[in-house]
């Protein structure tokens, strides 16, 4: 498969470029992931990077839907700028950066946006532009790091811009010049960092950043790069990160188990949490900021500027991170993960483990209605609160707290395919058995519950599970936040949308009037149950209307009501 080659670095070059990258992490992200020593063996490097660019995509394409509702068309002779795709770009991956290597990545992206859009007085840029961007790039992205560490994706990014720096001619050129800098770099990583040469890999994040150079050259050439170059130096790597059983030391070998030791008591040492936040504060209160935080823990990564800044540092006091932030500005949508080192059941108690259940169901649900209705039903839950979806580390955590051999994972979310994959397979690693249930809504987590037996052989439970949760058809009632095409038509901001199955199926005006459209055409191929899952922002009245239309019109159709809180959405539906 080849892509049509874009001869400038216009806007339609970003958005070809995003997209690219985003199908390249998606096929890099478990290799990515497997090979995560540094600075945290959390195994989700390649699953962080993945959604950093996923938000990025989105903004991108924000723009260009924007345009097309105007011009009817995304290549429109007044579409959009290099300045405002750009500029989307690196503003949807500040806002969606995730893990030290996302934020690293958004900061990178952001310098290349800064120098494009001071160069907005032309429609796009040839080779010397690129050229500029790539180096304000690799500075600004070192700049935003306390602590710089070579052997990093930092590394990688500098030797991509002193390549790109001798490359003459266009933008072809200096993309495959930086590729192959980059390429050469990431080779190297392992002689600059001892802790991957002892696990005999590259840096993940400059696995990464060579991956996203890929798809550059791939949308100026119109053909990706040969393959890249190999991610394990030494030694076969386990997905977590870890010694793979062959290499385990054997009695008498004092120096291997030595080494195992070391690194055990290293990780120890390590920070207990991730803290990221968002923050709204002015210049001088970030530098008092990057000052306090810096004295508090390591990794300390802050990007961003004009007001809104990304803030990512590992600390054993994850309170005091974010009361640092509170004091310089307004924080929000603050994530905290728990690295998991050691039991956290027992660590420092003195206490035995305790012994594991034999099974256990894992939800991530959105609001604190469901979260409560899942627990009663024996879930150990997760909480996605809106526009805050939990990271791969977050679920891992949840798989622990669940302390079980064997785990059925609910995302309840289609966007959580790849974290939840992610997290499944670190989970696996760690001697857990785990089964994804890809689950798109919450309702049809609950469906999945109710035919679950702790009992049954694991096999059986996964399938009858699985099978419960594909015959429940999902709807959700929410308001529009802006003016976009969707499959029923052009929504206004303000209108209430009924999805079907996650296709905008009615656009309206009135809450009930829509819920109720949207359960008559769920309803037209059949059904039993009816379950509605009322949010704390939608009409009391709108389930008692729903449940009277249910008993007038659908004999033998049960209904059940349940109350999901500040889950996002007004209404959720399952039909099963």
């Amino acid at each position: 498969m080849t892509q049509v080659p874009q001869r400038f670095f216009d806007a339609l070059a970003v958005r070809t470029w995003c997209g690219l990258s985003l199908r390249a992490l998606g096929r890099a992200r478990e290799e990515i992931d497997a090979i995560n020593v540094y600075p945290v063996a959390d195994g989700d490097t390649g699953t962080n990077l993945y959604l950093t660019l996923e938000s990025a995509v989105a903004a991108v394409e924000a723009v260009f839907a924007a345009h097309e509702l105007d011009d009817g068309a995304p290549e429109a002779a007044d579409g959009p700028s290099l300045a405002e795709t750009v500029g989307a770009m690196a503003h949807g991956a500040l806002i969606g950066a995730r893990g030290n290597s996302g934020t690293i990545l958004a900061q990178l992206l952001r310098g290349m946006a800064q120098v494009l859009t001071a160069r907005s007085e032309s429609a796009h840029t040839e080779g010397p532009g690129l050229r500029l961007a790539l180096r304000n790039a690799a500075e600004s992205a070192r700049q935003a790091v306390a602590h710089p560490v070579e052997g990093t994706v930092l590394t990688v990014a500098s030797a991509a811009a002193d390549a790109a720096d001798d490359a003459e001619g266009d933008c072809a050129e200096v993309a495959r010049a930086a590729y192959e800098g980059a390429r050469a770099a990431l080779a190297a990583t392992p002689a600059q960092l001892p802790v991957l040469e002892r696990a005999g890999v590259v840096d993940a994040g400059g696995h990464g950043l060579v991956t996203v150079l890929g798809a550059l050259v791939e949308t100026f050439t119109g053909r990706a790069p040969g393959p890249g170059v190999a991610t394990v130096t030494h030694a076969r790597v386990e997905p977590h990160g870890g010694v793979p059983p062959e290499a385990s030391p054997a009695p008498g070998d004092e120096a291997l188990a030595g080494e195992c030791a070391a690194t055990e008591a290293d990780r120890r040492d390590e920070p207990a949490f991730e803290v990221i936040y968002l923050l709204e504060a002015e210049d001088a209160a970030v530098t008092r900021l990057r000052q306090r935080l810096d004295a508090l823990g390591d990794s300390l990564v802050v990007v961003g500027g004009d007001g809104l800044w990304n803030v990512h540092v590992h600390v054993d006091d994850a309170g005091a991170a974010v009361e640092a932030g509170v004091e310089a500005g307004r924080p929000h949508r603050i994530r905290i993960t728990h690295f998991g080192h050691g039991d956290a059941h027992t660590a420092g108690t003195g206490r035995p483990p305790r012994e594991r259940s034999r099974r256990a169901v894992v939800a991530v649900v959105p609001g604190e209605g469901l979260a409560r209705l899942y627990a009663e039903a024996g879930a150990t839950t997760l909480l996605a609160r809106p526009g805050e979806p939990p990271a791969s580390g977050e679920l891992v955590q949840a798989v622990r707290r669940a302390h079980a051999h064997e785990v059925v994972l609910l995302p309840n979310d289609a966007e959580l395919r790849h974290t939840a994959a992610a997290a499944a397979e670190q989970a696996r690693a760690e001697g857990v058995r785990v089964a994804l249930i890809p689950t798109r809504s919450a309702v049809q987590g609950i469906a999945a519950l109710a035919v679950h037996e702790p009992e049954r052989r694991f096999d059986e439970d996964v399938v009858a599970m699985t099978s419960a949760a594909g015959a429940t058809r999902y709807a959700e009632v929410t308001v529009a936040e802006h003016r976009s095409w969707t499959t029923a038509g052009i929504c206004q901001a303000g209108d209430v949308l009924g999805l079907i199955d996650g296709d905008v199926a009615v656009i309206g005006a009135d809450v009930t009037e829509v819920a109720a459209t949207v359960l008559d055409r769920m309803l037209s191929a059949g059904g039993e149950l009816v379950t509605l899952v009322l949010g704390d922002e939608a009409p009391g009245t709108v389930t008692e209307h729903l449940e009277a239309r249910v008993r007038e019109a659908y004999l033998a159709v049960d209904t059940v009501v349940h109350r999901g809180g500040r889950q996002g959405a007004l209404l959720l539906v399952g039909v099963e």
